[in-house]
């Protein structure tokens, strides 16, 4: 189960709520708490991730937060590999690397600690987030981990708003899987 059929997407896409007009007017919300609370939708996503990564020799598995710790952490525990969190400022306790990306309004950053990846050099990773819209936050994640002197094998992600041009973007930095395409 590497690749999806198109009903194995669409069975998964339909566990997932629409909220329209969220967080403006315009906007289609996809809401991942009701995957969330569907069991065997979410034990049908990681069976398949874990297919698809379970012989790829990662090192560590690092979530963007928040929503990609829940994917990334659950990833990790049946991978068994150790989870890295890569947070927004000021959440992380220890040194830490940072990275700035542009928002519409304005510039937002991620961190990473220093020895996320235990001194590893070219340790492989890949970075898990619930979705990737403009690419910004991933990429900054991506350049964090460069960093730290690992590397970002692949970046994956449940959902892939594709008009907004993120994947593209990405793929300039790391390889790119999304589950789902909206």
């Amino acid at each position: 189960m590497k690749e999806l059929s198109q009903e194995q997407k669409n069975r998964l896409a339909a566990s997932i709520r629409i909220i329209e007009d969220f967080p403006k007017k315009g906007i289609k919300f996809r809401d991942i708490t009701t995957l969330l609370n569907n069991k065997e939708m979410l034990c049908f996503l990681l069976e398949h991730l874990c297919t698809r990564y379970k012989d790829e020799n990662f090192d560590f598995v690092a979530g963007i937060e928040s929503r990609g710790f829940i994917f990334a952490s659950m990833l990790c525990a049946k991978l068994q590999l150790p989870f890295v969190p890569i947070r927004k400022p000021k959440k992380l306790p220890y040194e830490t690397f940072f990275e700035e990306y542009d928002l519409e309004y304005g510039k937002d950053r991620v961190e990473i600690h220093k020895d996320a990846f235990l001194g590893k050099k070219d340790a492989k990773i890949l970075l898990v987030d619930d979705l990737i819209a403009t690419g910004g936050t991933a990429i900054a994640s991506c350049n964090l981990i460069k960093q730290t002197g690992a590397r970002c094998v692949e970046a994956c992600f449940l959902i892939n708003l594709k008009d907004l041009g993120g994947e593209e973007r990405l793929k300039k930095f790391t390889s790119v899987y999304s589950v789902l395409e909206f």
